[in-house]
């Protein structure tokens, strides 16, 4: 099939090595330069001596990066009780473990920016742990703040293996 080829095959390498070229540009190095021009741009205002707060560049690439990272946690606090918990209750039951206390909510735990809901779990170690990774990777839930895995008293009746994990969430307003 080569020797039947109508082009040189040093124009098939040539031309193989752009469109190799073109799509490495695109796919890793347009990025990079892109950060690069924005890393070099910062710190070149950095340098000038200006006090940080009054460079718009800076405070706008904070702006976007704090953004990002408050929509990770951000829910609506007037359907958390109904829509987060029927969620939160879906993804226990999908790791065997059971949602067993959601107290009354309390305003003593309302801050201007989060709501702290405290929940109750019951399963065995490994299915809790699992639920606890998977609860920290899920968005819009909000962020567990406080775990704490503990054995019930020894008067009381409960099946072999069986840990209480309590879950203090943070919900964003």
């Amino acid at each position: 099939m080569w020797k039947y080829w109508p082009y040189k095959k040093d124009y098939l390498l040539i031309a193989g090595s752009v469109v190799l070229l073109i799509i490495c540009y695109r796919l890793a190095f347009s990025r990079t330069i892109a950060d690069w021009r924005v890393y070099r741009e910062l710190n070149s205002q950095v340098s000038a001596g200006e006090p940080l707060a009054y460079q718009p560049g800076y405070l706008e690439h904070q702006s976007r990066s704090l953004e990002k990272i408050l929509a990770l946690y951000k829910s609506d606090t007037t359907l958390f009780r109904s829509n987060t918990i029927t969620t939160i209750a879906a993804l226990a039951d999908k790791h065997g473990v059971k949602l067993t206390g959601l107290p009354v909510e309390e305003t003593l735990y309302h801050t201007p920016n989060a709501i702290l809901q405290k929940l109750s779990f019951t399963g065995d170690f490994f299915a809790l742990n699992r639920f606890w990774y998977d609860l920290e990777l899920s968005k819009g839930l909000g962020m567990p703040r406080s775990v704490v895995i503990k054995k019930e008293r020894k008067g009381a009746e409960t099946e072999a293996g069986k840990l209480n994990m309590d879950v203090l969430m943070e919900i964003r307003k």
